[in-house]
């Protein structure tokens, strides 16, 4: 019994403080709601004096055209210079001519208010960007959905390793891949502000193309946003334009002046671009002079890298190491220890027809040596010492356009020792020799573009390559072997190229590496082509579906086999130049905000 009364008391206090939480609860809810509902008044009150303060607008516009109107015609029939009873006299005429230009200046008033009203109002229910203490705030970018197809798998996303493109003895050479991405996805923000007569600027874009440690494409595919640009600008009344941050480099050809976002970046859809473009996105201090909008001369300091290839190097030299998580750099990747940065000059002219650019690049390559003694290859560190070599480049871009504007075509080249990093494909900088002395490889980059653009259409074909020339070295080991080193030696062994090998894993997920291979990269060749098609552009942002077929060629350089080789070199009368072929197909569907 007196378990019951328990119970039952229990019951009645969980009653009674359920209650008391649902009557909160209640409470919370019914003044939300009322919040909402005075909100919702004000907003209808506000239209309702909108559509009242146009009405009268367009009321006064009327009359003070009718007026005009009437004025006019008693003016004209005063012209007339007929003398009838009541005929205006020479001053009357006069009055009423200074009337009639007062009427005329009220009714222009009158429908530029009109004009205003209407403008904020529209930018009211549309606002293309957002106003912050005195800041214009533009979002912008696109979202996407879109597949790739590789008759060759690369193991990539969206973009493709050009440089990486598999031999025709790798397992992922013998089977195909498809991908579907939303990954390049993009967001920007640009800010702008005026500090007297000096325009202020800045800009942030992001994709979702990173990767974080939990990133697969298994279940929830959960790739980490990723910063593509963000970077402020001070454009001065004088002409100076300073910009910093992280940025498209100074070496990326523009479509006006030497202007950030104005880059002429490729309409493909793969965002590896296309062989032959020349660019890099990292920090940047650019200073940039307009002389009359004809003419522009910059000048930048950028982050420096190092991309080294190096075949049968020894272990006595370093250039930098690997990333440290705890220093925010991502532990998988290597990283150069830069002596200083890089220096980029660019001048850029339009006379009135065309697009014109003339740039210069130079980088230094630092490594830390070890002294080796041959024919044993022994290794010191008495006398271990510090060396800088210079890598440099010139460039040029021409663009025109023709036909109403219709027609675009553009022609790029970059060359020079140490500026393969600068290509799409990713081609090496340097190598070295068996003393761990790094050298400037030769390289070149070219792409020719022709591209069609109406409201609805947007036609591309892009013909572009790279190449890394071969500078290579020989020593003699204690067996009196020839040993090369360096990139692109005949001496190298190709002749596995071709040749499948087992899987390097049981788990199903280690495709054998190939065996007897150095395949240093000599070219790599794009031809690429594809549309975009526009079925909505307007106020609402736009629509558009794209499809894109690209051939690619990776070619390698000579190697005819392993050594010993006596002086001179009897090379074999076959050629082991091993090639890699893709096929691409891409497409996409994107929405742009407005």
């Amino acid at each position: 019994m007196k378990l019951t009364k328990v119970l039952a008391l229990i019951l009645a206090m969980t009653a009674g403080a359920f209650a008391q939480s649902t009557s909160s609860e209640l409470k919370e809810l019914k003044d939300a709601i009322a919040a909402q509902q005075q909100q919702i008044q004000q907003l209808q009150q506000q239209v309702q004096s909108r559509d009242a303060a146009i009405q009268q607008l367009q009321q006064q516009v009327g009359a003070a055209t009718a007026a005009a109107n009437s004025a006019n015609s008693a003016a004209q029939s005063a012209l007339s210079g007929e003398k009838k009873e009541g005929a205006l006299s020479a001053e009357d005429y006069a009055n009423l001519q200074h009337e009639v230009t007062d009427l005329k200046a009220v009714q222009a008033n009158t429908v530029e208010g009109l004009q205003d009203t209407q403008k904020r109002v529209g930018d009211l229910e549309s606002p293309l960007a957002m106003h912050f203490k005195g800041i214009t705030i533009t979002p912008g970018g696109f979202f996407a959905a879109e597949t790739v197809w590789r008759p060759h798998a690369t193991f990539s996303d969206i973009n493709t390793p050009l440089s990486s493109i598999p031999f025709s003895g790798a397992s992922q050479a013998r089977f195909s891949e498809f991908y579907g991405s939303g990954r390049q996805s993009r967001i920007s923000m640009l800010a702008q502000g005026k500090w007297g007569t000096t325009n202020l600027t800045g800009y942030y874009e992001m994709d979702f193309l990173g990767a974080g440690t939990t990133s697969n494409n298994n279940q929830s595919n959960s790739y980490v946003l990723r910063q593509r640009q963000i970077w402020g600008q001070a454009a001065f009344h004088s002409g100076w334009t300073i910009t910093g941050g992280q940025m498209w480099s100074l070496v990326t050809e523009t479509k006006k002046g030497l202007d950030p976002r104005t880059e002429a970046t490729p309409l493909q859809i793969d965002a590896q671009y296309t062989a032959g473009f020349s660019w890099a996105r990292q920090y940047g201090f650019r200073v940039v002079k307009n002389w009359n909008n004809k003419v522009w001369t910059g000048f930048s300091i950028e982050n420096n890298q190092t991309i080294l290839s190096a075949t049968g190097a020894l272990s006595n030299f370093v250039i930098g190491g690997p990333g440290t998580g705890g220093g925010l750099y991502n532990s998988l990747a290597n990283y150069s220890s830069n002596v200083s940065p890089d220096y980029i000059i660019k001048v850029a002219w339009e006379p009135g027809f065309g697009h014109y650019e003339a740039f210069g690049l130079f980088s230094p390559f630092r490594t830390r040596i070890y002294p080796t003694t041959f024919p044993a290859a022994t290794i010191s560190t008495t006398g271990a010492n510090n060396q800088t070599v210079w890598g440099a480049g010139w460039g040029a871009n021409a663009r025109w356009l023709f036909y109403q504007k219709h027609v675009e075509v553009a022609l790029h080249g970059l060359g020079g020792k140490g500026v393969g990093r600068y290509g799409d494909s990713g081609l090496p900088d340097v190598t070295v020799n068996p003393y761990g002395q790094e050298k400037q490889l030769q390289n070149y980059q070219v792409l020719a573009t022709l591209e069609w653009h109406s409201p609805k259409w947007d036609l591309y074909g892009y013909g572009g390559g790279e190449y890394a020339g071969k500078t290579w070295y020989t020593y003699v080991n204690s067996k009196g072997v020839i040993v090369p080193v360096g990139y692109g030696s005949p001496l190298f062994n190709n002749t596995g190229c071709g040749t499948e090998t087992l899987p390097s894993s049981s788990n199903g997920y280690g495709p054998g590496a190939l065996s007897g291979c150095a395949g240093n990269t000599k070219s790599v060749v794009e031809g690429t082509s594809g549309f975009w098609y526009k079925p909505y552009n307007g106020p609402k942002g736009r629509l558009q579906i794209g499809m894109q077929y690209s051939y690619v060629v990776r070619t390698a350089w000579v190697g005819y086999g392993t050594p010993p080789y006596t002086i001179p070199y009897p090379y074999p009368s076959a050629t082991t130049a091993p090639k890699a072929i893709e096929n691409m197909w891409f497409t996409s569907l994107r929405y742009y905000l407005p």
